[in-house]
């Protein structure tokens, strides 16, 4: 799902962003709805939702978090991605690219900054006209169409480990190679945009060590699941299918590691339960679906494809 504009002159196929940056609809709960934040940068005279570039090695959901931190002093955690608007920069051929989350906003207060100097939240019915540009106003159109709270499930296939030929014994015992090790300590600060805080995995070695950064960082126990595995998955599909589903919850934000053979038919599962289309993903080690359910039907996902990259690799 995405909303996008570009400008005639740039639909050559080899004019491809070049400027990425990320923002967020933040939003709280108000007396009778969601409330949206509009800041306004004086710089430019408008009001917009809060986004910025990304900095150097970052990837979009961790450069939406620390964007809505830096222009709006709140903490804010990640749910259902909205997809990306795109346009020209006038004077150049170069295009910016902005990836849109909701964000419900937690802890901080607002005050004056270089970049803003007020912010303001006004219900969905008033929103859309203090809002600047109209693409900031197809991004809330977006996360108007469901429930602005919705509950998150981050799926991670495990980080790199070498090839199971090059290794000597079992193979649930074939640890992460080194760059597999990069990996589970780059994925960490994306998941916690998600507000990650519960930890499941399947029982292979690799799984469990993908997710222990996370672990460490929260001070949380590895909950095992062998179900998750490839063979467990494949004995026992329904059960499976039916214990992720256990795991959704508004409580908290569950962390679930598993392998190539599981996440395809598993997403894909999901997905036709929930009557959606999945973007097209590869599935690659070190990559990570954020599901978005409401009660136990997915109605959004997002796949995210790499978390030591800076290109934009989130469909």
């Amino acid at each position: 799902m995405s909303a996008q504009t570009e400008d005639a002159s740039l639909r050559d196929p080899r004019v491809r962003p070049n400027i990425h940056a990320a923002g967020a609809v933040l939003w709280r709960a108000g007396a009778r709805g969601p409330e949206i934040g509009v800041i306004h940068r004086p710089k430019y005279g408008d009001w917009s939702l809060p986004k910025g570039k990304l900095d150097p090695g970052e990837t979009p959901a961790v450069a939406a978090v620390r964007e809505v931190g830096e222009e709006t002093g709140l903490t804010a955690t990640l749910g259902r991605y909205l997809g990306h608007v795109t346009y020209p920069i006038p004077g150049h051929r170069q295009l910016k690219r902005v990836d849109y989350w909701a964000a419900e906003a937690a802890d901080g207060d607002f005050a004056v900054n270089a970049e803003v100097d007020q912010l303001r939240w006004y219900p969905l019915a008033r929103v859309m006209d203090q809002l600047s540009y109209p693409m900031d106003r197809q991004i809330v159109r977006i996360f108007a169409r469901l429930p602005a709270r919705t509950d998150t499930v981050l799926l991670v296939r495990h980080a790199k480990a070498g090839k199971r030929e090059h290794f000597d014994g079992p193979d649930e015992l074939r640890p992460l190679e080194a760059a597999g090790e990069q990996q589970s300590k780059a994925l960490t600060p994306n998941l916690l945009a998600f507000g990650a805080s519960e930890i499941y995995s399947a029982d292979p070695l690799r799984c469990i060590q993908t997710v222990t950064p996370l672990a460490e960082q929260l001070n949380a126990e590895i909950n095992c699941e062998p179900m998750f595995s490839e063979q467990g998955y494949d004995s026992a599909k329904g059960a499976a299918r039916q214990r992720f589903l256990s795991l959704v919850t508004d409580r908290g934000v569950p962390v679930v590691c598993s392998q190539g053979g599981v996440i395809p038919d598993l997403t894909q599962w999901l997905a036709e339960q929930g009557g959606l289309t999945l973007p097209s993903a590869r599935n690659r080690k070190g990559s990570v679906w954020a599901l978005s359910f409401v009660a136990d039907r997915l109605v959004a996902a997002n796949h995210m494809d790499r978390a030591l990259s800076t290109a934009i690799v989130t469909t």
